[in-house]
């Protein structure tokens, strides 16, 4: 049963692909990765992998859903057959074991978002998060009690995102105004905020001044086409579900540049909120700013934080319009994830949305539970780790090679180009065929080597089977997925 809702305007499903690319990941993933990879300099091999898998990739999953009319495995099976199925279902799972843990970060921002009314974090941030509220267990064996606080914030992202997609794309437009337009307002209200502290040039100096002698290193081009594939919201079988909804006689091809090039745009001037903060923390500090500067999960729970209690007025204002800015950003990509669970569901049981959409957060939520207790830290950086640098970037790779040699990049890009204002030419078909699988390909195989050679974070050799194991699991389960719902149908 396919659902016969559209988008009602090009603005709703620009916004809401917007919403679904744009994660807390451009707040603390882009910035350092910048940072850490030649500066400005970084740059040219970001803009690169924009134009040759970004930007593709991003049209490739758009065409599919598109022309499918359905989610991703469905539109894997309407053009390649029931064989190939189980490539979109890799996807769906793939996102949906992603939600259970990001859900968690995104119950950290809720609760964080009331800990700066009174500044709680305020002397050491750094002990209070590890410490007094995570709870941190040294020993990943012991999972210890269960943290209360994390559940109900967890409660209150997936009732958010229950809420967001309980009716479809109406409720998931409308609630895409809130969580970009409000967090764009906010990251421009920090940039604003943060070139005006003393030591703030100092801090987007260290962000953005250019090492040019980086663009001779292959691993930064690596990790340009990486970040690019990571925040398109690529792999997960949303961008596939949310062209699903697309009306007849809409433009595939520049919703696809408008959509990557905001999402660009946003990293980039997200980059200038946190260094400008950083910088005026390094001032504050009178230390240089390489010693406050932190990337991932602490950059946001710890080092803003830190920032936070050095303001000269307003810090708690500004502290809940952070962490709220971070909790509204990852709930529009939650969503978007959650959302096309429940297309690829709807389309291949017949259940009605009302039965899905609690069934699927509800599942979301306990099994969400497992990091929420006091090793949850730990193995969210391994689940996420496994999932990311491998599943995701297989999933990736697949489905690249599945549209460009098995349906023919050639075939896809026709009827993009009959339903585009923007002529995609014949470099589609190489970037489809060649560019996108080869470099997707190859990153996984550096991922795989480096992994062999030495476990992942210091972790034991027993967590770290348990990544492998996941990354086993999700094409073994989506391939057992696939046949059952093809054995149902034959007997139906």
């Amino acid at each position: 049963m396919n659902e016969k809702a559209f988008w009602s305007s090009r603005l709703a499903f620009i916004l809401a692909a917007i919403g679904a690319a744009i994660g807390i990941g451009n707040v603390w993933r882009f910035p350092y990765m910048a940072y850490s990879n030649g500066g400005g300099a970084f740059l040219i091999p970001y803009t690169v992998a924009l134009a040759t898998a970004g930007i593709p990739l991003l049209i490739m999953e758009f065409g599919l859903g598109y022309k499918a009319k359905a989610g991703a495995p469905l539109s894997f099976r309407k053009l390649l057959g029931e064989r190939w199925e189980w490539i979109g279902w890799m996807a769906v799972l793939v996102g949906f074991l992603t939600m259970t843990y990001y859900c968690t970060i995104l119950a950290w921002a809720a609760d964080y978002t009331v800990f700066s009314t009174t500044l709680a974090y305020a002397g050491d941030p750094e002990a209070f998060f590890f410490g007094d509220f995570l709870g941190l267990s040294e020993s990943r064996g012991i999972l210890g009690d269960v943290n209360w606080l994390i559940v109900a914030g967890a409660a209150v992202a997936w009732l958010w995102i229950y809420v967001a997609v309980i009716r479809g794309v109406r409720s998931v437009e409308k609630m895409a105004y809130v969580t970009v337009v409000l967090p764009w307002l906010l990251i421009l209200l920090f940039v604003v905020r943060g070139i005006t502290l003393p030591g703030a040039m100092d801090g987007i100096a260290y962000y953005l001044t250019p090492d040019f002698s980086v663009l001779l290193d292959p691993q930064v081009w690596l990790a340009a086409y990486g970040q690019i594939f990571f925040t398109l919201s690529l792999g997960w079988g949303v961008m596939i579900a949310y062209a699903s909804y697309l009306p007849d006689k809409s433009d595939i091809g520049k919703n696809a540049v408008i959509i990557a090039v905001a999402n660009s745009v946003t990293s980039i001037v997200a980059g200038l909120a946190v260094f400008s903060t950083l910088g005026y923390m390094a001032h504050q500090a009178g230390v240089p700013v390489t010693e406050v500067v932190r990337g991932g999960i602490e950059l946001a729970f710890v080092t803003y934080p830190a920032a936070i209690q050095l303001l000269p007025f307003g810090a708690p204002v500004f502290g809940v319009l952070f962490f709220f800015m971070l909790l509204a950003l990852g709930i529009a990509s939650a969503f978007a994830t959650i959302e096309a669970v429940n297309r690829a569901v709807i389309d291949q049981t017949n259940l009605p949305r009302r039965l899905v959409v609690p069934a699927v957060c509800i599942s979301g939520f306990l099994l969400g539970l497992f990091f929420a207790t006091s090793s949850g830290y730990q193995w969210l950086d391994i689940v996420d780790h496994y999932l990311s640098f491998f599943a995701l970037v297989l999933v990736g790779a697949l489905e690249a090679v599945a549209v460009g040699h098995l349906y023919g990049a050639d075939l896809m890009r026709r009827f993009i180009n009959a339903n585009s204002e923007i002529v995609v030419g014949r470099w589609w078909d190489l970037c489809i065929r060649y560019v996108a699988p080869v470099l997707l390909f190859t990153a996984l195989g550096f991922s795989l080597v480096k992994g062999l050679a030495e476990p992942y974070g210091g972790y034991p050799l027993w967590a770290n089977a348990f990544g492998w194991v996941l990354v086993l699991f999700v094409p073994i389960a989506a391939v057992a997925i696939a046949r059952a719902v093809q054995k149902k149908e034959r007997r139906g």
